[in-house]
């Protein structure tokens, strides 16, 4: 038996340090929390993408007493964005989430999910989606959702 030992890459960094464009749209993540319909869990998400013209599309999480109707904040953006320009690559997401207590101190990452959506949408354009996660300590910086999910499942595996 061999054991093999996955690694991800990623960085983490302050919001001064990101570029103008990421730090405009990890702020409209922010400013997307304010759209959240969390009346059960009270973890308001917002999500912010930009899109290959240089459009941004918000999202929000969505939840309903039924708990499996509901919608993230990420698959809300993307869903949004592939209905009105599914012309356009996705190229960076942005997701920020506060409780009661206000945004939250630590980044926090898309469900699984979600994270299959947007390595879908990475197979689709065949370009990778820059993910950006928001916490008040810091941001982290991932190049691809593959790197949040690298044993990932895609079209080509099918054949």
């Amino acid at each position: 038996m061999e054991n093999i030992k996955i690694e991800i890459n990623m960085q983490f960094c302050q919001m001064e340090e990101l570029s103008v464009e990421d730090q405009e749209l990890v702020k409209a993540a922010i400013g997307a929390t304010a759209n959240s319909y969390a009346r059960y869990s009270n973890f308001n998400v917002g999500a912010a993408l930009r899109l290959a013209d240089g459009s941004i599309v918000i999202g929000a999480n969505q939840e309903n007493a039924a708990f499996p109707s509901g919608l993230c904040a990420e698959r809300s953006a993307i869903f949004a964005a592939q209905s009105h320009h599914p012309e356009f690559a996705i190229t960076t997401l942005a997701i920020a989430a506060k409780n009661v207590n206000g945004l939250m101190p630590l980044p926090v990452s898309p469900c699984g999910s979600c994270r299959q959506v947007i390595l879908e949408i990475e197979d689709r354009y065949k370009s990778p989606v820059k993910i950006l996660l928001y916490g008040t300590s810091g941001v982290y910086c991932i190049n691809s959702v593959k790197d949040l999910m690298p044993l990932s499942f895609v079209d080509e595996n099918m054949h």
